[in-house]
């Protein structure tokens, strides 16, 4: 079994996010970049698939030079060896069609993505591959299991559970529950720095988006404190002043 595992390089959840350029790029400086945890997830899961033999994984991050500390962390973690797309992720699409044509050239049984990326959370790479590689996709899965040439997913629907078999291949985007993120040991650390990152071109894509702007959310305003006994001074405060009834 052969498993793809798409990786971002994201600003840590603890950074202060400011712009420059007219509000037009984000800043990088002094930022600590991470492992998506959401992909750290979905790699996980695809290492624990695999054990005992049963399979390679291979990590791919869409990124510039600067995220190579990142994927060298996937490859820590377990993966056998990694892609890097040399070029700046400009959006979902970019990056799905970068995936999708390394998938294209090299057979994979199944390809998992984080169920979002916790810098854009837009959710929407794991169905695009699906599109651009006619095969089946679904999020957001919250248990994945294998049985032969086949997937078990589970996800929460309203008011139960759903789940899916599908055969490979297959993509997936992973949530909370599918695996517990694995923490790199010295062992897996050494060879990380052996282990095969192979960095290729990325291909031309048509651009449908542009950044125009950033904009940071407004400043949080003051807080009423009404007391449990107080519902009917909630109920005036929020017609009169909230204005939400």
């Amino acid at each position: 079994m052969k498993i793809l595992v798409c990786i971002s390089n994201v600003p840590d959840t603890t950074t202060k996010i400011t712009f420059t350029d007219n509000n037009t790029q984000f800043n990088t400086n002094g930022v600590q970049f991470i492992l998506n945890p959401y992909d750290e997830i979905a790699l996980s899961r695809a290492i624990e698939l695999v054990e005992g033999g049963k399979g390679t994984v291979t990590a791919i991050n869409v990124g510039e030079v600067n995220t190579e500390a990142t994927i060298r962390k996937a490859l820590a973690i377990g993966a056998d060896d990694a892609v890097r797309v040399n070029a700046k992720p400009h959006d979902a699409w970019f990056v799905a069609c970068q995936v999708a044509q390394y998938a294209k050239q090299n057979a994979f049984d199944l390809i998992l993505t984080g169920r979002e990326s916790i810098d854009y959370n837009g959710s929407k790479v794991a169905g695009m591959l699906g599109e651009l590689l006619d095969i089946p996709s679904v999020s957001i899965i919250k248990k994945l299991d294998v049985e032969g040439d086949k997937g078990t997913v589970e996800r929460e629907i309203e008011g139960g559970k759903e789940v899916l078999v599908i055969p490979f291949p297959f993509v997936a985007g992973t949530a909370e529950g599918v695996a517990e993120p694995k923490i790199p040991n010295m062992r897996g650390i050494m060879s990380a720095r052996t282990k095969p990152l192979n960095v290729i071109d990325a291909v031309e894509v048509k651009t449908f988006s542009e950044i125009i702007s950033y904009e940071t959310p407004a400043p949080r305003g003051q807080v009423k404190l009404v007391q449990a006994d107080e519902s009917g001074k909630l109920i005036t405060l929020l017609h009169t002043e909230a204005r939400v009834i």
